[in-house]
């Protein structure tokens, strides 16, 4: 393995072990959401959930567009973007494929969990934003140093998305 690998394994295994361990410490901490026993109320609250994962994906349309407006890159055709727009523009490609994965997951799981563990919803989203900014403050220091954000934003979705069609397969 080389030194590039070991650098982005150790930042994989790290982001996925503190997304495990802040959902499992979030949840545990969350207010109780045992009330959410209806359809409804359940779709309610993860739509809210969501509505602050989308945050990273604000700030980052908001930087890019700020990035582009105040140099020669206001023409995205003429391909004059510095490194930070080129960065701050990937972050924000894969903050929206995550975001996308991240609400399905969360919307389609909200409607099979028992009210108690709803709570884990509220972890979730809160974890999504920390990873996404992780994310994009590790690219901005080395891309290498994504990978804790990324590994933690993408398990933390596909756990999202096979508990979700665990959950479906079982009726």
């Amino acid at each position: 393995m080389t030194d590039e690998q070991k650098t982005v394994a150790i930042g994989a295994a790290s982001g996925v072990l503190s997304m495990v361990a802040a959902i499992a410490g979030i949840s545990q901490i969350w207010a109780d959401t045992s009330a959410l026993t209806d359809i409804a109320g359940r779709l309610a609250y993860t739509l809210k959930a969501n509505a602050l994962a989308a945050i990273p994906l604000m700030v980052g349309t908001i930087t890019v567009a700020n990035n582009r407006f105040l140099s020669e890159a206001i023409d995205p055709t003429l391909h004059k973007e510095d490194q930070a727009t080129l960065i701050n523009g990937r972050v924000l490609d894969n903050t929206l494929q995550q975001c996308v994965l991240f609400v399905i997951g969360t919307l389609a799981l909200s409607v099979s969990l028992p009210a108690s563990q709803m709570k884990v919803i509220a972890a979730a989203a809160i974890v999504f934003i920390v990873a996404r900014f992780a994310f994009w403050i590790g690219y901005r220091i080395h891309p290498l140093y994504r990978a804790f954000g990324m590994a933690a934003t993408m398990y933390l979705n596909i756990g999202i998305l096979a508990w979700a069609g665990w959950n479906i397969l079982r009726g």
